[in-house]
């Protein structure tokens, strides 16, 4: 019997972390929602408005037994500069906060501990919340697997794109 697990990370756009975290072995699926704030069942529009305190996310099942919730942080911390306050890249606002929600008490202490891991050798200070994961709410349809939909769309070529290339250069 297979015994999945779950993790929920932003780290900016929601489309990028997404495809991130598509690529990797033992991750079954991938969903992009928001988590953090106020509001509840929040829409897309509402989030763009930065009133509601939630975050893009992407909410990721995963085989334990193939890669862990720790080999997951740390493409975490490679795909995102964990260091920048509410941005990533162009991506300005509380909505494109670094932040790790955590499912529980072993997922907190993983975090933390990898927290501390990847804050050794950085210029500025890691500014990632890590946070318990309270409630998830999958973003619209037209969100999902957004990437793959639309290989060829401006922000998937400019943004999203070369993240994957960075991801694929650091396994060679």
């Amino acid at each position: 019997m297979e015994i999945l697990e779950k993790a929920t990370l932003g780290a900016g756009c929601f489309w990028c972390v997404e495809a991130v975290f598509e690529e990797l072995a033992g991750v079954k699926s991938v969903v992009a929602g928001y988590a953090g704030g106020r509001t509840k069942s929040p829409t897309y529009e509402e989030i763009c408005s930065g009133t509601t305190g939630h975050a893009e996310v992407a909410q990721i099942t995963f085989d334990p037994r193939t890669i862990t919730f720790g080999a997951i942080l740390r493409v975490f911390w490679a795909a995102h500069d964990p260091t920048t306050l509410n941005r990533q890249g162009a991506d300005v606002g509380e909505q494109y906060r670094s932040v790790i929600f955590y499912h529980d008490a072993t997922q907190k202490k993983t975090a933390e501990e990898s927290l501390e891991k990847a804050a050794t050798g950085l210029s500025s200070p890691i500014v990632t919340a890590i946070e318990p994961l309270r409630e998830f709410y999958e973003a619209e349809k037209y969100h999902q697997d957004y990437f793959r939909n639309n290989p060829g769309a401006p922000y998937c070529m400019f943004v999203i794109k070369p993240k994957l290339d960075k991801l694929h250069r650091g396994r060679e």
